[in-house]
């Protein structure tokens, strides 16, 4: 998946940051609503939008980021939970929801759900801290929806708005 933005170098305290030229609040919201309202199938999207966003790490990592967003898109398309839960730390700690119980989640959208797809506009991303305790922060609006077993209709499962992953 190739991913285009228009990038400037930049000098943030003493370290160079790629970063987009930034659109107006309205033209954000618009990005985000052909993105997100304009999915008719069951397909997954990863998207950095070519305007707006912060990047704040190297073309390596940004390539990085996306491939482990890729490889859990394709993970949950076949259902595979243990892959799923392969992209989770092991100290995953999000409002009190543990690894243990995401995987529960998961499993229960896997009995429920067929054709799960995901969209996810990144916004900003970067590393925080330094050395062992660095993090990568990635800022995210996006959804989850699939298609229900017992009904056959597709139903939102969970939304997001500048969340950070």
């Amino acid at each position: 998946m190739t991913h285009v933005y228009d990038a400037h170098r930049y000098q943030k305290g003493g370290h160079s940051i790629l970063r987009s030229q930034a659109p107006s609040t309205i033209s954000r919201f618009i990005i985000a609503v052909v993105f997100l309202v304009g999915m008719g199938t069951a397909e997954a999207k990863i998207v950095v939008p070519p305007t707006g966003s912060v990047i704040e790490v190297d073309q390596a990592t940004l390539k990085a980021v996306l491939g482990a967003f890729e490889q859990a898109e394709e993970a949950i398309k076949t259902h595979d939970l243990d892959k799923v839960m392969s992209m989770y730390a092991s100290r995953y700690n999000y409002h009190g929801l543990k690894k243990d119980d995401i995987r529960k989640i998961w499993k229960e959208l896997f009995e429920e759900y067929r054709d799960i797809a995901s969209t996810h506009l990144f916004t900003k991303i970067a590393k925080v801290g330094a050395g062992r305790d660095a993090v990568l922060e990635v800022t995210c609006t996006g959804h989850l929806w699939a298609k229900s077993k017992t009904s056959g209709l597709y139903v939102p499962i969970d939304s997001w708005h500048e969340e950070i992953h």
